[in-house]
């Protein structure tokens, strides 16, 4: 059996295949394995509760994991730990969302390709390499227009009182705007960038609203300035999206890159069907 998946820090798609006929055996999806977000223990438990997994782990051969966290040495040698405790008898191949998201979207194509859900990056892939105009620093200090970055500015326009009072009366009856209960999650529990995100559904549920359009457009405009222009590409270069914040807001995102000239070639909200299809053509 072949292990295949594409992990983010909210979930975790996992699809197996027969390693032979390349047929796929069963689907499942777990919560988000982000290394730098989440402890060694945490990240174990979430594999080990997931029966599918768990009942077939001793007839994995193959681990092809692309995950958020995986862009550095570290992470990959917690997660590559993390998995051979668990799949014994397995070959483990750990990588970044990146790649994932350039083999779901362009295959082996030249082309800029995005992730914007609840974190975001981008790379310029020529064809053999992917070339990353900036190592992304995390929730923090980047991932501009991503879950996360929209979650914190909810909060913040809400707490500052700049959300307009019809919005903020809805955004009270959304969530648990209590300081203690926001700091608790932000600051002392695993996974705060998740915790975040989960505040973006509100802005697909007031997507008309002129507020929630604003605050959209500013959000995409950063991150063509900072995650697409420096690569100085022209319209002629695809321009791939994958993630569920590109996917839901797609008209604003087209916009915004036609201000700049440049045009969407396609968004992907999940790519794991791709990922399976170039695994399937591909020796990896």
């Amino acid at each position: 059996m072949i292990l295949i998946a594409d992990g983010g820090s909210t979930k975790a798609d996992w699809i197996a295949l027969d390693s032979t006929s390349k047929e796929e055996l069963f689907k499942v999806r777990t919560m988000g394995l982000n290394p730098e977000m989440s402890s060694v223990d945490v990240l174990r438990d979430r594999v080990l509760h997931t029966f599918q997994l768990v009942q077939h782990k001793e007839s994995v051969k193959k681990v092809f994991f692309y995950g958020a966290g995986c862009g550095t040495a570290g992470g990959i040698k917690i997660l590559k730990g993390v998995f051979k405790s668990i799949f014994i008898n397995a070959d483990i191949h750990v990588d970044e969302d990146m790649l994932a998201a350039v083999y779901a979207a362009t295959g082996k194509n030249p082309a800029i390709v995005c992730i914007i859900g609840t974190g975001s990056n981008s790379c310029y892939f020529d064809g053999k390499m992917i070339h990353q105009n900036v190592v992304s620093l995390g929730y923090i200090l980047m991932d501009e227009a991503s879950g996360n970055y929209f979650g914190k500015r909810l909060i913040r326009d809400y707490y500052y009182q700049k959300m307009p009072q019809n919005i903020a009366q809805k955004f009270e009856s959304n969530f648990n705007l209590d300081a203690d209960f926001i700091k608790k999650n932000l600051y002392r529990e695993s996974d705060p960038n998740a915790y975040l995100a989960t505040f973006a559904k509100f802005m697909l549920e007031n997507k008309e609203e002129p507020y929630v359009q604003s605050l959209m457009k500013k959000g995409f405009e950063k991150f063509f300035e900072y995650r697409i222009l420096p690569y100085q590409k022209g319209v002629e270069t695809p321009i791939y999206f994958i993630g569920s914040i590109a996917h839901y807001f797609r008209d604003i995102l087209e916009k915004v890159a036609q201000s700049y000239n440049l045009k969407i070639t396609d968004v992907i909200q999940r790519p794991i069907d791709n990922l399976i299809e170039f695994h399937k053509t591909n020796e990896v």
